[in-house]
């Protein structure tokens, strides 16, 4: 399985994408939303097997507390990488490595956080984040449990201020600008109601697979027909499927019939960092002023 496979999706696509999905979790009190100064001690040996939960265990400045982490967990690079499974988790290699915290994405690894609480390991979970508020919560979460709750706020700060910046960047327009968002060459897309639809919204953008019959069923991320996506003819197609899939704007191109869409015919195929585009890490700030960068050539057309 390809890294770029690991997704903020639900399970109905997960079996093709291994995606991951937001499910509730909570931990009771005084464990992972514990005060640095509780009695819990902070951690020195965490294992992260959520590659969005290394990205923000780095950005809070807990890196040096990272002991191990996950095969997919590519960002930054200095993580000290480990061929433990985020999919697959061994709970015999984990515990040899004697952790004091492990984060983990409940859905890619179900059942691991019961297995590890008998072995008396602190857990902490992380499920797919659905809005923006989802991210500022773990951070504080990670802030909280590993003694960085003041860089950890002040990340969340700093994310919402370069949002803040990119939004005002672009110009209002009359009418949304549509955009046809592809996780997959087998055509799934993702709704405005799901995190990156959220955030695509902020700068003015509307999903063509809004009104997608299957977009209920399939908790925002419906499979599309390429007749529907003709018929669309969106203003903007967003490629999350170039380094697992191996998708250009030249490939698109050539599809039966795509060379007659607006966005093909203008050059707004715009193709994403899939890894950046799945996670919900601080790095959601570079899929924006990626696609702020693209919305900023558009300025000026009706």
């Amino acid at each position: 399985m390809h890294k770029c496979s690991w997704r903020a999706a639900p399970p109905v696509i997960g079996v093709m994408l291994a995606a991951t999905m937001a499910v509730s979790c909570a931990a009771r009190p005084g464990q992972s939303g514990a005060d640095p100064s509780a009695a819990r001690s902070r951690p020195d040996a965490i294992i992260s097997l959520s590659p969005t939960g290394t990205e923000m265990l780095y950005a809070i400045g807990a890196g040096r507390q990272v002991s191990a982490v996950g095969q997919y967990s590519d960002y930054p690079p200095q993580a000290p990488h480990t061929r433990l499974s985020e999919f697959t988790p061994s709970v015999e290699a984990i515990v040899a490595r004697r952790p004091d915290l492990v984060v983990i994405d409940p859905e890619a690894a179900r059942g691991l956080a019961r297995q590890l609480a008998g072995f008396g390991i602190r857990v902490i979970l992380l499920p797919a984040a659905t809005k923006l508020a989802d991210v500022y919560a773990q951070l504080d979460e990670l802030g909280r449990a590993t003694g960085h709750l003041a860089q950890a706020r002040a990340e969340s700060r700093r994310i919402r201020a370069q949002i803040t910046r990119i939004v005002a960047s672009i110009p209002r327009r009359s009418r949304p600008l549509t955009y046809y968002y592809e996780l997959s060459p087998t055509y799934f897309s993702v709704t405005s109601d799901t995190f990156v639809g959220r955030l695509l919204a902020l700068l003015g953008l509307k999903s063509i697979a809004d009104g997608a019959r299957a977009a209920t069923g399939a908790s925002g991320y419906p499979q599309l027909s390429a007749e529907a996506i003709l018929t669309a003819d969106p203003d903007y197609i967003f490629l999350a499927d170039t380094i697992c899939c191996g998708q250009s704007a030249r490939k698109v191109a050539a599809r039966p019939g795509w060379g007659l869409i607006r966005a093909v015919r203008q050059h707004h195929v715009v193709g994403l960092n899939d890894d950046i585009a799945s996670r919900w890490g601080p790095r959601i700030v570079n899929l924006l002023r990626t696609v702020a960068a693209a919305l900023r050539q558009h300025q000026g057309r009706p």
